[in-house]
This record gives C-alpha cells, sequence and structure tokens, in this order.
C-alpha cells in the first residue's frame, strides 16, 4: 500500500503556515515562523561594523545563529553551552549562506545583521522554516533602517525561501513531518531565490540511493513548494508595508 501522509495532505502540499511580525519588542526586525507544529523565532539585530576580514572594503555582513530549546522535542535536549553541536553549527551557517545571498552586502554598509532563529517546538523542517522566516526578519530590520534613514536604497536583492521534499517507499513528497523524515528514504533541503535560482540543495541518501528522474522530481517539487512560500512572504511583508 503507498504511503499515507499522516496529516492527509497531497504529496506536493506545504503545511498550515503562519508568519507572526513584531513577535518580540527589541529586534530590528522579529517574526515567529510556524511551518505544521514546527515553531521557530527568528529575530534579525543590526549592530554598527563588520568582522576584521572585510574592515575597509565597503561591505556589510550577515551572520546566523541557531539553537533549539531544551523543551523543543519530546525528551528534553540539554543545552550547547560551551561547545555547539556539529549539527547546530552546519545549519546556522546554512542559515547564514542563504541570507546573505539575499544581500547587496556593498549597499548594506558598514554593519551586521545577526539572524537568530531558536526552535521553540521541532516536527521536522526547522532549518528551512528558520530561512524562509529569516528572511522576513531581515526584511523587516532592512526596512526599519530605511525608516531611520540610515539607508537610501534597500540591499535586498530578492526573497529567500527553502523547504524540504523526501521519498518515502519511491514517491516524493514535499515538506516532511516528523514521522515521514523518519521514515523518508532520501532527504533533501532546498533553498532558492526569487529568479527560482538554486542557491543550496542538501539531499542525502538515507535508506536508498536515488535515480536523476528522481532528483529532477524532487527539485520540481522544491520549487513548487517555494513559489508558495514567497507569494507568502510577499502578502505578509506587504501587510506591514515592507516593500519597497
Amino acid at each position: 500500500m503507498p504511503w499515507q501522509r499522516p496529516d492527509g495532505r497531497a504529496v506536493d502540499a506545504l503545511r498550515p503556515l503562519s508568519f507572526q511580525v513584531e513577535f518580540t519588542r527589541f529586534a530590528a526586525g522579529s517574526v515567529l515562523a510556524c511551518c505544521g507544529e514546527t515553531k521557530v523565532l527568528c529575530t534579525a539585530t543590526v549592530q554598527p561594523g563588520v568582522p576584521p576580514f572585510l574592515q575597509a572594503r565597503g561591505s556589510g555582513w550577515l551572520t546566523a545563529e541557531y539553537r533549539m530549546l531544551p523543551s523543543a522535542t519530546h525528551q528534553r535536549q540539554p543545552r550547547e553551552l560551551l561547545k555547539l553541536s556539529g549539527r547546530t553549527q552546519e545549519i546556522q551557517r546554512l542559515i547564514g549562506r542563504s541570507l546573505r545571498a539575499s544581500l547587496d552586502l556593498s549597499a548594506l554598509g558598514d554593519r551586521t545583521i545577526t539572524i537568530d532563529a531558536d526552535v521553540i517546538q521541532a516536527d521536522a523542517g526547522t532549518r528551512t522554516t528558520a530561512i524562509t522566516g529569516g528572511y522576513l526578519a531581515l526584511a523587516l530590520a532592512v526596512n526599519k533602517l530605511r525608516q531611520q534613514g540610515e539607508l537610501a536604497a534597500s540591499p535586498l536583492r530578492y526573497p529567500v525561501a527553502a523547504v524540504s521534499v523526501g521519498t518515502i517507499e519511491g514517491e516524493a513528497f514535499l515538506d516532511l513531518n516528523y514521522e515521514e523524515d523518519v521514515a523518508a528514504e532520501v532527504d533533501f533541503n532546498v533553498v532558492m531565490n526569487g529568479d527560482l535560482g538554486l542557491i543550496e540543495v542538501q539531499g542525502t541518501a538515507e535508506k536508498a540511493s536515488f535515480s536523476r528522474s528522481q532528483l529532477n522530481k524532487i527539485l520540481d517539487l522544491a520549487e513548487s513548494g517555494i513559489k508558495s512560500l514567497f507569494e507568502v512572504q510577499r502578502r505578509v511583508l506587504a501587510q506591514v508595508g515592507s516593500i519597497d
């Protein structure tokens, strides 16, 4: 019998989405990003100055930090204090790379934007939710800089969003939840820009290899899902007046 999605979604359907902007008071941009039961608090902080390797180069910078709260999963996970796990480091680097790709760093000026992604509740797709919500937090922060007269023009070049795709029993499914993620034979995370150009593709054969035709199907599903994410992002930013 073919795999039946636990929540009854079609193979190409995203989980229910919501983005609550200005969720916190002090960050330049903040969004509570919810994708199904996955909930990630994404905040953007703007600080003067750049890392030493960029000083005197006329470029700004964006970096990211990712953490999972101890109670985000069924069993409490210890806090990562003195040393980050390899998984945490890999995810926060992915978030940083993805969101830097949305910026003209030279137009950002001598300042650094830090995107913090804190997972409140995890049901798979935390990194992709962090990227999609992180872009919204970034856009809100950039808009605030412009309102304050600190930027003459927006350094944002295009939106960025991400989604997961996996194969179960040989069939590709969009936006896996935890139960599906555990069962997946192949697991992909795909990041794209507003021109539908690929920024990053992370693909792993967890339990079985995949064919070139399956890869094409996976990328097609990811693209369709990301198109929908871009539309949701556009509506959210239009509601708060953050679109140029």
